[in-house]
């Protein structure tokens, strides 16, 4: 049996959703997390990154297993009031991702960022992300991650 996790990205979505990252820094415009992770994905969420989670109950499948393709879905705290969605690029261990997004650092894509789970159960609820090369930064609480299969 197939898994997201043996897939990879879609070569055609991550293409499609650095063209719209460039258009819009070319005119100027600002880059967010949530039309990024969308394009890279194939989910179809809209709304701040801090809906996606509860959008998605009954129309995506959702875990709190990491996959290559899922959407890793960032409550919101006071540094993230509209919350953050990444999309998981890479499964290095049962503890560590990468991912890809956009506007973690303003304006710009990060790609195969290194997070960790720092969760007391090994359930990924709690985060650190490599902001800078070596460096982990603060403890981020995640809800799980939303996978682009579609119940219905």
């Amino acid at each position: 049996m197939q898994t997201l996790s043996d897939l990879g990205l879609d070569v055609s979505r991550q293409e499609l959703a650095l063209r719209e990252v460039e258009e819009l820094q070319s005119r100027g415009q600002r880059v967010w997390c949530v039309p990024y992770a969308r394009n890279l994905s194939g989910i179809d969420i809209r709304g701040n990154a801090e809906t996606w989670w509860g959008q998605a109950k009954d129309i995506y499948a959702r875990g709190t297993q990491p996959l290559v393709g899922s959407v890793m879905a960032f409550s919101k705290t006071r540094a993230m009031p509209m919350g953050h969605v990444a999309v998981v690029s890479d499964v290095v261990s049962p503890r560590e991702v990468r991912v890809d997004h956009a506007n973690w650092h303003r304006n710009e894509v990060s790609l195969q960022m290194a997070v960790i789970d720092v969760s007391p159960r090994n359930d990924w609820s709690e985060v650190r992300v490599e902001s800078n090369p070596g460096s982990f930064g603060s403890i981020y609480p995640v809800n799980g991650f939303i996978y682009p299969k579609r119940l219905y």
